[in-house]
């Protein structure tokens, strides 16, 4: 079967996650960049949201997920990919990054960024 995909590019948030004590009290900007695979061929021809991906919940979750203070960016992506797969059942595949825009690493980085993929 072939996949197509949806991805939600620079989804912008202010959340506190960090292992440093300043990080989960200062907060910082982050940037999510979301891609899922699905057969969208159904939707492609009958024009109707529940035959589809609906990019506004998959904000919803990223959102909601990102609101959660987490020591380890890798840990806030898992628990995006893993709610994505529970709530959207057509999604087979997914790829989640998570950047910490100008993080302190005591030079000039403008962000630091993780990647995670899963499967159905």
């Amino acid at each position: 079967m072939k996949l197509d995909y949806i991805v939600l590019e620079n989804i912008r948030c202010y959340s506190y996650h960090g292992c440093l004590p300043q990080e989960t009290k200062i907060g910082s900007d982050y940037r999510v960049d979301l891609k899922v695979e699905a057969d969208l061929s159904i939707s492609a021809q009958s024009d109707d949201l529940k035959d589809t991906v609906d990019y506004v919940h998959l904000n919803k979750i990223v959102i909601e997920e990102m609101n959660i203070p987490s020591k380890l960016l890798e840990h806030v992506a898992e628990r995006i990919a893993n709610r994505i797969l529970n709530e959207l059942v057509s999604v087979q595949h997914l790829r989640v990054e998570v950047a910490k825009i100008n993080p302190p690493l005591g030079g000039d980085v403008q962000s630091v960024k993780i990647g995670l993929q899963k499967s159905r």
